[in-house]
């Protein structure tokens, strides 16, 4: 080795410096603490998309039930029984008040196929049941599109499309009504009932004060399931598939099926009888709630 070597300098040595593991944690920390504060925000937006959509959809409603009136001069029943020309909650042909309207909420299709002849349940229909029709499904609520209706005895009697929307009754108990023989009918004190037509001139409370339709969410472990088709005969409440009561509040933890209800946390959204759409919640004052499912105390209504 030379005397010029051993006095030449080194090269310099260069470093490759990566992340120690303690800052590798602290940025996963922090990404972990933004992905944390984003998401609730990120919900939030999709609940408000899915709020805004589920009161489009009554919107839709509140104005397909007031074409109605203006054709047929009332709003129509809450659904159909009748057996040998006399009043029967079980009878023929049991189509509810939602399948009026197909034909008003771009289904026409679908309302010319039914047979409103037969009963819900004749074999010409059943295929048709299935249909789950975006128009009468909240988006807050993720339950399945369809769902099997059974008897008492835990017989299936039908397959039927889930719907988030149901008739006002009123106030009065829905249950009486299973025990109507043949030749009563059921009525109530809202706005949709059994075999009644109600006009706007028979919501004497007041068309913007009164309960129409309103929101009722599913639960399966509950068997609370609702449709747009009608009342099926014999199917365990099969009444309250299609129509609701003001007994509690929305969304109330005493809440019964036949209450209105939805996946809203906060209340539900409701037509009124003058077509427009209310949000209603959870705090309002028990009797102000039960006196807006009322048209009116002691008026008449006519027959179908």
């Amino acid at each position: 080795m030379s005397f010029h070597s051993l006095l030449s300098p080194r090269p310099a040595l260069h470093l490759r410096r990566g992340f120690t593991l303690i800052e590798l944690l602290v940025v996963i920390a922090i990404v972990a603490v933004l992905i944390a504060l984003l998401l609730p925000a990120v919900q939030q937006a999709r609940e408000a998309a899915r709020r805004s959509q589920c009161q489009n959809n009554l919107k839709q409603i509140g104005l397909a039930m007031h074409n109605y009136h203006d054709t047929n001069q009332s709003f129509p029943p809450g659904w159909i029984g009748v057996t040998a020309n006399q009043p029967d909650i079980n009878g023929l042909n049991g189509w509810g008040w939602a399948s009026k309207l197909l034909h008003r909420i771009e289904q026409p299709a679908l309302y010319h196929a039914l047979n409103f002849k037969l009963s819900v349940t004749n074999p010409a229909n059943t295929a048709n049941l299935l249909r789950a029709l975006p128009v009468f499904r909240c988006p807050s609520d993720s339950s399945a599109d369809s769902w099997v209706l059974n008897n008492s005895m835990g017989t299936p009697l039908a397959t039927l499309a889930t719907a988030n929307y149901v008739g006002n009754f009123g106030n009065n108990d829905l249950d009486a009504c299973l025990s109507f023989t043949p030749g009563m009918t059921c009525t109530g004190n809202g706005v949709l009932m059994h075999n009644q037509r109600v006009r706007l001139a028979d919501i004497r409370d007041g068309t913007s004060s009164t309960l129409m339709i309103g929101e009722r969410k599913t639960s399966a472990d509950l068997d609370w399931h609702s449709t747009w088709a009608g009342v099926v005969a014999g199917g365990d409440e099969s009444l309250q598939r299609v129509l609701g009561v003001a007994d509690h509040v929305p969304n109330s933890p005493s809440a019964h099926f036949d209450d209105f209800s939805s996946s809203h946390t906060t209340g539900a959204f409701f037509v009124m009888g003058d077509g427009h759409v209310k949000f209603i919640t959870s705090n309002i004052d028990e009797n102000v709630y039960k006196k807006l499912a009322t048209r009116g105390e002691n008026e008449p209504v006519a027959d179908f």
